[in-house]
């Protein structure tokens, strides 16, 4: 597997595998979940141009991605997603180990991230990674102003939370 930059080309191919990946939350209830667009091209292209788009390849195509932000002085995960072929492998945990190492390597204090708390490959899985879920008194404003968009996006109607991985 290698991890690389995501190019130009990768982006509508990104936009697939988001699809994929969202197919598995209709057998949970979460149809609305697997039926949401998935990012547009604008938007993927704006994290490429920034630095902030990473890809896994396999066999010269890529089969997952991370793109973060930075939130409040921390490297924010805004989406990690592996095609359903590709998952249980450590795809995803190698992108966000990258993430971290680059992170830490700059000074950046911590990962965070938003996700839903009873999907086993959302929260349990970010858990296991070194993630731990914050109290809302520790969120930040742009916490905060994340969770509200995804409350405005009907994200809510399954229980959320936001996680932090200290890098330090």
């Amino acid at each position: 597997m290698l991890l690389r930059s995501a190019h130009p080309e990768d982006l509508p191919l990104l936009r697939e595998i988001e699809r994929a990946a969202g197919e598995p939350f209709r057998a949970l209830g979460m149809a609305a979940v697997a039926d949401d667009d998935p990012p547009p091209l604008e938007t993927l292209e704006a994290y490429r141009a920034a630095g902030r788009a990473r890809v896994a390849e396999r066999a010269g195509r890529p089969v997952a991605y991370l793109v973060w932000d930075e939130v409040d002085g921390a490297a924010h995960v805004e989406q990690v997603t592996v095609h359903p072929d590709a998952a249980r492998r450590g795809v995803g945990r190698a992108l966000v180990e990258e993430l971290a190492a680059d992170a830490a390597a700059r000074g950046v204090p911590a990962l965070t991230l938003t996700t839903f708390t009873d999907v086993p490959w959302n929260a349990p899985y970010y858990a296991r990674l070194g993630f731990r879920v914050l109290a809302d008194t520790e969120l930040t404003d742009g916490l905060r102003a994340i969770r509200r968009a995804e409350a405005d996006h009907g994200l809510d109607r399954w229980p959320r939370v936001c996680m932090r991985r200290d890098l330090r």
